[in-house]
């Protein structure tokens, strides 16, 4: 299947320019595709206010935005969560997954090159980069199946490597997508890029950072390809961005058994976190074939969490969603990599 012309928000506004769209057209068509709703509203018709050149392109235009992200599989998950397989333009697949509550967690890139070592994506290297089109498209597709209030950019791929159309799909979503600000949460390795352009942009959104382990060198090892930015570093530069704009930072930590799970991370935790606006997020290991990792026990994990907790650090222990249905991200495109390549 050949790759689609339109990839990106501006070349869907430069497509409306073309045929006579005014920034108010362009606001139209763009807020009644991001929600899933009708040109029309419940005071005019389109034929009422958009030109005839955009009313004749729009059949054409939303074929081609349809053809973004569709839907190959859905695997449905006990706990309210659904993953599902995106199949792109050009055949190339990413992964979605509906979280409970209003959730949705999106890819911003197909694979990624941090090469994480106990993350699957991250076995496949980078494949290419999405477009932004093609992010809020994963949007649209979810807000077929349901109701979408929450977007987090979690999925695969690491989003600092692909900023310029993760920012433009933040700036749609957070405008004509109708989602908050804080709402829409970044997650990323930590890459000094980041914190030097999520603040200049309209829409500022909330920022998860991947952390993993307070020690520099086992960081490294377990994040491989990420910046050499050191624990201690990057949670100042996160506390800063917390601080100017009122959302604290999220820090992800996927619990390993026997490798992250110590007294002595425990205690770099607290030490690290004492007074900062942030809570620490801990995720049980979704286990994944081929690789030599463990999940923290249940037991173990909220152990962990309460005595965090009881040091003034707010700590979630999170159900990974999708624990039934392959939940670590990147199985699914695993398995369908070989009909990819046929």
């Amino acid at each position: 299947m050949p790759t689609l012309k339109i990839t990106r928000i501006e070349a869907i506004r430069q497509r409306l320019r073309d045929h006579g769209a005014k920034p108010c057209h362009e606001q139209r068509v763009l807020q009644a595709w991001a929600r899933v709703q009708s040109v029309d509203t419940r005071r005019r018709r389109a034929e009422d206010f958009l030109p005839l050149r955009v009313r004749a392109l729009l059949p054409a235009l939303t074929a081609e935005l349809g053809a973004l992200a569709r839907l190959r599989a859905e695997h449905p998950g006990a706990d309210g969560s659904a993953r599902l397989l995106v199949e792109l333009a050009d055949g190339q697949t990413v992964e979605s997954v509906l979280l409970p509550q209003g959730g949705l967690c999106v890819s911003t890139q197909v694979g990624c090159a941090v090469g994480c070592v106990f993350c699957m994506t991250g076995r496949t290297g980078l494949r290419r980069q999405l477009g932004s089109a093609e992010i809020v498209a994963q949007v649209v597709l979810a807000r077929g199946l349901r109701a979408v209030e929450r977007v987090v950019f979690m999925g695969m791929g690491e989003p600092a490597h692909n900023l310029v159309n993760v920012l433009a799909a933040v700036e749609l979503l957070g405008t004509s997508g109708a989602i908050g600000h804080k709402d829409l949460v970044v997650s990323t390795v930590g890459d000094r890029r980041v914190f030097e352009r999520l603040p200049l942009g309209p829409v500022k959104p909330a920022l998860a950072l991947s952390l993993h382990s307070t020690k520099a060198q086992l960081r490294a090892r377990l994040l491989p390809r990420a910046p050499r930015i050191a624990p201690a570093e990057l949670v100042e530069l996160g506390e800063h961005y917390a601080r100017a704009t009122g959302y604290p930072i999220q820090y992800q930590w996927t619990l390993l058994a026997g490798i992250n799970d110590t007294d002595a991370e425990l205690e770099g935790i607290a030490s690290l976190l004492a007074g900062k606006y942030a809570m620490m997020n801990f995720i049980p290991y979704n286990s994944n074939d081929g690789l030599p990792f463990t999940r923290t026990s249940r037991e173990r994990a909220a152990a962990l969490a309460g005595a965090l907790q009881r040091r003034g650090i707010v700590t979630r222990l999170r159900n990974s969603a999708g624990q039934d249905i392959d939940g670590g991200c990147g199985q699914l495109r695993a398995r369908a990599l070989p009909r990819e390549a046929a």
